[in-house]
């Protein structure tokens, strides 16, 4: 370690405990220092409201309450006049989004993939390991100044493409119910949201500005539009401190969230200053189906992961009102991530891609702006499918899809979806969450398992799946009932199965089983497992 905490200009009140990784003062600046202890006295408390709100509203659907548009905002969604701001500079086109973590060799990979936008994700495909969140920035910073750098343990090196535009790059925070536990302010856990916000904007974001873009966001797991309100308050307080003109900061906001999906227009609007338009956040999407109505009885149990695609009726009707809230309102709309990766295996390669090309296709078919996918390798085959679509034009915003009318009951019509529930998928949720979660707690937050890209989103629907098969003692297709027995047998028989010492998969397998077949659900699946890490 070369940096040092005592060369840090640390402001009144703030303690740093983690270790400093080579480099941390290029970002652990005095004023994203500062922005971090203002944004905390001032947004924390508010922050916490909004959990609570969420805890009561998860209570009322528990009680038998349904989800509905809010009859409060209903002018706001009858009000045709108001927009969005236009499109910033570097987010015109965005027909091809690729994801991923903020590590060396990934940020190198993504910036020289050829993607119009790069989602340097510090959420879901990242872990909150104290060297990830630093490091991460470091990363970020470095990329835009091209002085990032890496080589393998196997000697292969990395670097940027020379004299290459590099994609935009978008930065996801952690969604606001991470705390960061490393950094204190008046004694209390900062917000792992606004911790990332704060280090990128007081940093790299500021070089962004340089080259005539800007600090641009994707925002995760939000639940309402006052939680948009909240990020919309950070936004201007931010700008103003940093003398920025309104409107200098944007962000995507990821419909992922079963509320959120009734407050979309309320969501651009809070935002539109600000907004960047709205994302089909489809595998969150269906973890908070499960979580919001996991109790509620044989019409919100969901079969098969695999079963639950995008043409099932209630995802069906989640992204087709998605298109058509955001074009209405001169916003992007984006579509959700492929998390199909390349495959050394011929034929397996071939079913790969002819999959991402028919999920793309029928996203752009559509009216989605542009979308995402998890590997460079499927970049270009995501902008080929796009351009069929778009051509010379940067969007399709003007694509209004006015055929387009969705009910709350249609949104919430997950009884209509397809499929069985099966030992099969059973095994599959218990194989991939264990295996996610050991890479998770070493620090690796994007994982390739059985050809495809996990994160946290997709280990969380695994663990919820199995939970929700438990309370609801599901009969699976070999006539055996989901019980605690049964899945302590078969987590038995899938460890044995992977590979190296059993001993090497126990915490990842204690973490899973301690909040698939407790009594209690656990909201997120991260939180005790950050409470494992460092």
């Amino acid at each position: 370690m070369t940096a040092h905490i005592e060369n840090l200009d640390i402001p009144a009140g703030m303690e740093i405990t983690g270790e400093l990784p080579d480099g941390a003062e290029k970002v652990l600046t005095p004023e994203a220092l500062k922005l971090i202890v203002e944004l905390h006295r001032k947004f924390n408390g508010d922050r916490l409201e909004r959990l609570e709100a969420r805890r009561v509203r998860q209570q009322e659907i528990a009680n038998g309450a349904d989800l509905d548009f809010l009859p409060e905002t209903k002018e706001i969604r009858e009000d045709e006049s108001w927009q969005v701001a236009p499109p910033a500079p570097g987010l015109e086109d965005r027909r091809v989004e690729v994801t991923g973590p903020t590590y060396k060799k990934m940020t190198i990979n993504a910036l020289n993939s050829g993607a119009k936008v790069w989602l340097a994700d510090q959420e879901d495909a990242n872990t909150p390991q104290w060297d990830s969140v630093i490091g991460g920035q470091i990363n970020l910073l470095d990329a835009l100044n091209r002085e990032i750098d890496f080589t393998s343990p196997e000697g292969k090196e990395y670097t940027l493409a020379p004299d290459e535009e590099l994609p935009t790059i978008v930065v996801r925070p952690r969604g606001w119910h991470m705390p960061e536990k490393h950094i204190l302010v008046d004694g209390e856990e900062t917000s792992g949201s606004l911790v990332d916000f704060a280090l990128y904007f007081a940093t790299a974001g500021q070089k962004q500005i340089e080259k005539g873009k800007g600090p641009y966001f994707y925002l995760a797991k939000m639940e309402s539009h006052l939680e948009a309100r909240l990020w919309n308050q950070v936004f201007e307080y931010a700008e103003d401190a940093f003398g920025l003109a309104r409107g200098t900061i944007r962000a995507t906001v990821l419909i992922e969230t079963y509320p959120a999906a009734f407050e979309m227009e309320e969501i651009l609007y809070e935002l539109r200053e600000h907004s960047a338009g709205l994302n089909a956040g489809r595998w969150d999407y269906i973890f908070s189906v499960i979580k919001n109505f996991r109790s509620r009885g044989a019409d919100y149990l969901l079969p098969d992961r695999s079963d639950v695609t995008m043409t099932v009726p209630f995802m069906r009707a989640y992204t087709e009102l998605l298109v058509r809230t955001c074009h209405k309102r001169g916003a992007h709309a984006i579509g959700g991530m492929s998390a199909f990766v390349p495959a050394k295996d011929p034929a397996a390669n071939e079913a790969a891609f002819a999959k991402v090309r028919e999920d793309k296709s029928r996203e752009a078919g559509n009216g989605f702006d542009g979308s995402w996918v998890a590997h460079p390798g499927m970049v270009a085959l995501c902008k080929e499918v796009f351009t069929e679509t778009l051509g010379d034009k940067p969007n399709q915003i003007d694509n209004k899809r006015e055929d387009v009318s969705v009910t709350a009951a249609e949104l919430l019509d997950v009884k209509s979806t397809p499929g069985a529930i099966t030992e099969a998928g059973l095994r599959t949720n218990i194989n991939v969450g264990i295996q996610y979660l050991r890479a998770w707690l070493e620090g690796n937050g994007a994982v390739a398992i059985h050809g495809l890209m996990e994160d946290a989103a997709t280990a969380e629907i695994s663990r919820s799946q199995v939970w929700q098969w438990l309370d609801a003692g599901v009969e699976l297709d070999t006539g055996e009932t989901v019980t605690r027995e049964l899945v302590e047998k078969l987590v038995a028989e899938e460890v044995a199965g992977l590979p190296g010492d059993p001993a090497d998969w126990k915490d990842a397998t204690d973490l899973f089983l301690s909040v698939a077949v407790a009594p209690d659900y656990v909201d997120f699946l991260t939180l005790p497992a950050y409470a494992k890490m460092d």
